[in-house]
């Protein structure tokens, strides 16, 4: 109760707080107020490099406020890689692919007849294609209706409070702002000596336009993106194949879950080499061949296939921002370092999404987004990176928030699991698509959920009721005794929470 009175009265400051200058008199954010807000056809207020799920929302949000905003966005389309070349068009072709499996393979059994189901990728991308379309339009029109300055164009530091912007139709120009936030994303991270051309070798973005369904698909890594994108065109009649450097697929998935999870990939005909490494990738004449070891070291050897997809994670995209010109502090990895703000080490400069530290969601870049701007309105943003939900689009979904069972373990707390199948699940057997289990993880003294883990059709749709549960702080106890409509795979949830004490009542 405490910790949920405490968001409520955050939350109720963050709207209705008139001013906030007390946040900053005399800290280390004093500068904030020096800096003062723009009026009339003074400097934008703000101004944010990069159109993506974190720029966009933190755009249309700084303008809710009240401040003259800027957003610029070299692509010349809005949504960044989410909407663009990733999140959104490979759930287009997610569910498009699932509806071919499905009619190929589900509709007999559910007594629907069909005399021939055919694949036409040119429709199915055409498809995807319109999705965005719609979409990145639809975001600008969201500028449009809150006023947000919307340059086109790839932005370069000049200063702390001045952008160069080279525009998309050949011209120059420069934006400058009191408060300056970097939003530019990230970029997929290649490999050493493995020269992507998106035609046979291909990142995410080439993978989601191929011209027509390869015979054999070799993805490199395991993560969320290979094994969504290696289910697409699996589906689609590809023999997929995933090398993975690791001993694990999606090593930051709770153990239990991941074992299920791999388990049905492979009844789905899916093949693993794990602990194994990719020496080299070279394109033939038929193809693209690959040369791979244990990663321990041993004996090479090799595999072909029609199409590579190099999938081994994502890096921070900075190049070309002059942050070096202006002493901008960067990690190691490239990710810009911020404080507890989004502010870098530069007055007026600030960070947010996939170029900072954390995971690189479009949802947590939203977050970062909305807080950020937040905290330059002198109102107190918010964002939990211990609750951030996390969901793998394959079929089935898997989702979790919070901790997994090996982090609570190595903490020393001691908890209790409560588990429930989908095969008991009275909805899931009406639809006859039960693989999957609902896993909760509290603490066991009291009884406070630590983690959700959620296998099943549509578990990133189930996953948020457990992250508002975990956001304030409620107990398993709080999720059993709370109604859930029948027939629903919801009442999954309640029913593992029922098992967290023993008292389940449909195993």
């Amino acid at each position: 109760m405490a910790m949920a009175a405490t968001l409520a009265r955050r939350r109720a400051a963050a709207l209705f707080s008139p001013s906030s200058k007390h946040l900053f008199s005399g800290t280390k954010y004093s500068w904030i107020l020096s800096r003062g807000f723009a009026t009339g056809s003074d400097e934008n207020d703000v101004v944010i490099i990069g159109g993506g799920p974190g720029g966009y929302v933190a755009a249309i949000k700084a303008a809710q406020l009240g401040l003259k905003t800027t957003c610029i966005e070299k692509r010349g389309a809005l949504g960044g890689t989410c909407l663009n070349v990733g999140c959104i068009p490979s759930k287009a072709l997610l569910h498009s692919s699932h509806m071919y499996h499905e009619a190929k393979n589900s509709f007999a059994h559910h007594g629907i007849k069909v005399s021939s189901v055919e694949v036409d990728v040119p429709a199915m991308l055409a498809q995807k294609d319109k999705a965005v379309g719609n979409l990145t339009k639809g975001i600008e029109g969201l500028f449009k209706k809150n006023k947000v300055n919307y340059v086109k164009g790839y932005g370069k530091f000049l200063s702390p409070s001045e952008v160069s912007v080279d525009t998309i139709d050949g011209g120059n120009t420069t934006v400058k702002g009191k408060h300056i936030i970097v939003a530019t994303g990230s970029d997929v991270k290649s490999l050493p000596g493995i020269t992507i051309d998106e035609e046979r070798i291909v990142s995410s973005t080439g993978a989601l336009s191929l011209k027509e369904v390869p015979k054999k698909l070799i993805v490199i890594g395991a993560g969320y993106i290979g094994l969504e994108m290696g289910s697409v065109w699996g589906r689609l009649g590809s023999e997929v194949i995933v090398v993975e450097f690791a001993a694990d697929i999606v090593p930051s998935m709770d153990g239990e879950v991941r074992k299920q999870f791999q388990r049905s990939l492979e009844k789905q005909k899916m093949k693993f080499m794990l602990k194994t490494k990719v020496v080299s990738v070279d394109t033939t004449g038929s193809g693209v061949k690959l040369t791979i070891e244990p990663a321990a070291g041993g004996e090479q050897t090799t595999l072909e296939a029609d199409v590579v997809l190099v999938s081994a994670g994502r890096v921070p995209f900075t190049a070309g921002l002059q942050l070096d010109k202006i002493g901008v502090e960067t990690d190691k990895g490239g990710r810009i370092l911020v404080n507890e703000r989004f502010a870098t080490n530069v007055p007026g400069v600030y960070a947010i999404g996939d170029v900072i530290p954390g995971p690189m969601l479009a949802h947590k870049a939203e977050e970062d987004g909305v807080a950020c701007v937040e905290y330059l309105a002198g109102k107190e943003g918010h964002v939990d990176y211990d609750l951030v939900p996390g969901v793998v689009y394959t079929h089935p979904e898997v989702a979790s928030v919070g901790k997994t069972e090996e982090q609570v373990k190595a903490l020393g707390v001691e908890y209790r699991v409560g588990k429930f199948p989908l095969l008991a699940n009275s909805r899931a057997k009406a639809i006859d698509d039960a693989e999957g289990l609902v896993k909760i993880i509290a603490e066991k003294e009291s009884d406070k959920i630590l983690g959700v883990h959620i296998m099943a059709p549509n578990a990133g749709e189930l996953i948020h009721e457990a992250a508002l549960a975990l956001q304030y702080g409620a107990s398993s106890e709080d999720i059993a005794r709370t109604c859930h409509a029948h027939p629903t795979m919801s009442e999954a949830l309640k029913e593992a929470a029922m098992a967290t004490y023993d008292k389940p009542i449909h195993i």
